[in-house]
């Protein structure tokens, strides 16, 4: 007993929680379909309340990311626009909603509510929160784009750096590739005639625990706000694997995607440390006549001659390529093939 509450009393001077957590994280859907993902932990971190440049606390603020413990079989139940649903978490404390709403929602951002209710002795909540679900206009395009190293710096090609900039960094002293943010501001408003700018998605490698961090990164950075989609969550003892995820996920996780918004044209961002061509290109060639347009960031000389290889296979299926180093290369390649008005170059990039 005195051990217990020796840990509890260090956990707590540590931030880390062992009261049950939900995690939801934004949806997105239409009139058809809608997703929303989170996880249940009985150990979990608390957000980071002070940003402050130094090493000690940017490494454990980075360590307690992955002090997590999942719950698995946790009841789950979600409460949007008047409608209740239910769902269990897996073994790794995750769960997915899934629906078709009964009635056809509005455009824009909508706020869902989500409990982990215990049935037993008797029914009660243990936890909740809240998330948002993404509902978009009828827009000429949607952008889905990478992060690490596509306008987040982060060494992705080699662990030793990219661990290095984790550790010592923090989400507002990160930085992202110069002029990349402005490119993005531009392509948000991209054919749009209403205040609401054109669909973003965020899909990378990196896991369910830096979500928090990531977001916080774009919110510092004024990125278009967007979906984010993560790879599985990881533990404490799979620290040093981080943003190593199955790359053959991120296929899937794009397709499905489009396959929610099969009348939008879609422009994908990325770069060449990874599998970013070759999942472009493989999404290019399965869904014709979808994608307008694919930006590769090069970062790796030594992927260079493959990378141009699937950025020729891409170029032959009709879809504009633009393989760069400099943000302001992509920016002008975007206006020529009109995804950018050249009279909008001057809009202040805050301004979104």
């Amino acid at each position: 007993m005195h051990f217990r509450k020796l840990l509890n009393k260090l956990l707590r001077a540590f931030r880390i929680t062992r009261q049950p957590v939900i995690r939801a994280y934004d949806g997105y859907g239409d009139e058809d379909d809608i997703v929303i993902y989170g996880h249940v932990l009985s150990l979990s971190p608390l957000e980071r309340r002070k940003y402050r440049q130094n090493f000690l606390i940017n490494t454990f603020a980075m360590i307690r990311l992955f002090m997590v413990r999942p719950r698995r079989n946790a009841r789950v139940i979600l409460e949007w626009n008047g409608e209740t649903h239910e769902t269990t978490t897996d073994k790794q404390g995750f769960f997915k909603f899934e629906w078709k709403p009964l009635r056809k929602p509005d455009p824009g951002w909508h706020t869902a509510k989500l409990s982990y209710v215990r049935a037993r002795p008797a029914a009660f909540v243990v936890a909740s929160t809240s998330c948002d679900v993404f509902i978009p206009h009828i827009y000429q395009y949607s952008f889905i784009s990478d992060i690490d190293d596509t306008f987040l710096i982060s060494h992705s090609g080699n662990l030793l750096k990219r661990l290095r900039v984790l550790f010592l960094k923090n989400a507002r002293s990160r930085v992202p590739f110069e002029g990349v943010v402005r490119h993005y501001q531009l392509l948000a408003r991209s054919g749009t005639r209403i205040a609401e700018h054109n669909p973003f998605f965020y899909v990378s490698s990196s896991e369910w625990n830096l979500y928090s961090y990531i977001r916080e990164f774009c919110r510092q950075q004024e990125l278009p706000r967007g979906v984010f989609l993560l790879s599985s969550m990881k533990r404490l003892t799979q620290l040093l694997q981080t943003g190593q995820g199955k790359h053959a996920t991120k296929y899937v996780r794009i397709a499905r995607i489009m396959k929610s918004y099969p009348g939008q044209k879609y422009v994908l961002l990325g770069d060449n440390t990874q599998k970013d061509p070759e999942i472009y290109a493989a999404i290019t060639r399965d869904f014709p006549g979808k994608i307008y347009a694919v930006y590769i960031r090069e970062i790796s000389r030594r992927n260079s001659p493959a990378t141009k290889a699937f950025m020729r296979r891409i170029t032959s299926l009709g879809v504009h390529c633009c393989l760069f180093t400099d943000s302001a290369d992509a920016i002008r390649h975007s206006q020529k093939i009109g995804l950018i008005n050249p009279a909008s170059v001057d809009v202040p990039p805050g301004e979104l």
